[in-house]
């Protein structure tokens, strides 16, 4: 499979080309807005630069979308018109109309769309939807996740931009426990309530550094998710996350990053930490792969990926005013859920 790249803004795109040639894929090129910035990343990485983004969408099979989140949706578009494969990075938008249009013009297209949610291929989570699936804890009655981090702004300085991102630990943290829970719990939450600051970072950068959102489900089901630039900036990882359901039969706790060696010196700074479990990257790529090769159900469809962003966007509305934002169920029809 030919791949190209839409953007290398996104830190994870750094990750999506080595898992990429593991999986097999050819990565024929990557073409940016800023030309600085992907002339370098293309020379780090061994890929050929592309001027333009028309000329790198006639040679490809598929593209991962890893622009600033505002540019998002006109890079999905390109690709759709041209008939092409997306995987695109989260959140799909800063807006719910633009997250809606790029999930209805690949549906439009009839163009796969994956969202990049690498917490479904993470086998620590996998196990505990299997619990879940299998009846094992009966009723879930509550959840508790963290998805926390250090601030951003060293690895890529659009993060906490809000014209670029469209908010800050919001907007980059909220999504991923979002989507694991509509995912366990089968469904979406009806209201959305969030409370933000900037008490660290407060004097380096303009976007909510804290957060604590609120979820709750029709069925009374309710789940909180801590999505703060919290650790320090030596962390030896870029952030974490975390889960833990209480249900009827029992507690269930996960750790998706746990499975880790303790590295002090070397390549990696005075602390590391040096993964040995499964990838979830590399999941997430070879789903894609799979998807335009042999047509099957991605695991993160462009259906997903709109309702976590509609979550994120809620809580951000939420915070804004202080009160619950109540949540209709926006879906496409039965195609945009296959996308």
């Amino acid at each position: 499979m030919r791949i190209g790249f839409l953007g290398v803004a996104h830190v994870h795109a750094d990750a999506y080309v080595v898992a990429l040639r593991a999986a097999g894929a050819e990565v024929v090129g990557a073409t940016d807005h800023d030309p600085v910035r992907v002339r370098a990343w293309c020379d780090e990485h061994q890929v050929p630069w592309s001027p333009a983004r028309e000329p790198l969408l006639g040679r490809v099979d598929g593209v991962l979308v890893c622009s600033e989140t505002t540019r998002h949706r006109v890079d999905v578009e390109a690709a759709a018109a041209a008939g092409v494969a997306v995987l695109c990075e989260k959140p799909l938008a800063t807006t719910d109309t633009d997250a809606l249009a790029i999930v209805e013009g690949c549906t439009a297209a009839d163009v796969p769309l994956v969202t990049a949610f690498p917490m479904r291929y993470s086998l620590p989570m996998r196990q505990v939807a299997e619990q879940v699936a299998g009846g094992q804890l009966g009723t879930i009655l509550a959840a508790h996740g963290t998805n926390q981090g250090e601030l951003p702004m060293r690895h890529r300085s659009w993060f906490v931009d809000p014209r670029e991102s469209g908010g800050g630990a919001l907007m980059d943290h909220v999504v991923h426990l979002a989507d694991v829970l509509r995912w366990l719990l089968g469904q979406d939450p009806v209201e959305v309530y969030a409370a933000t600051n900037r008490i660290l970072h407060a004097g380096v950068v303009p976007v909510e550094t804290g957060g604590l959102v609120v979820l709750t489900y029709a069925d009374g089901t309710f789940a909180s998710i801590d999505c703060s630039w919290s650790k320090p900036d030596d962390y030896p990882t870029w952030g974490g996350l975390t889960l833990e359901l209480i249900a009827e039969g029992g507690v269930t706790e996960v750790d998706a990053f746990s499975q880790h060696l303790v590295v002090h010196g070397g390549p990696h700074g005075p602390l590391g930490w040096l993964d040995w479990g499964a990838d979830p990257n590399r999941g997430l790529v070879e789903d894609f792969l799979a998807v335009m090769r042999d047509g099957v159900e991605p695991r993160a469809t462009g259906q997903d990926g709109l309702a976590a962003t509609r979550v994120a966007l809620a809580a951000a509305r939420s915070a804004a005013s202080g009160e619950p934002v109540t949540l209709d169920h926006v879906r496409t029809d039965e195609r945009a859920e296959r996308a």
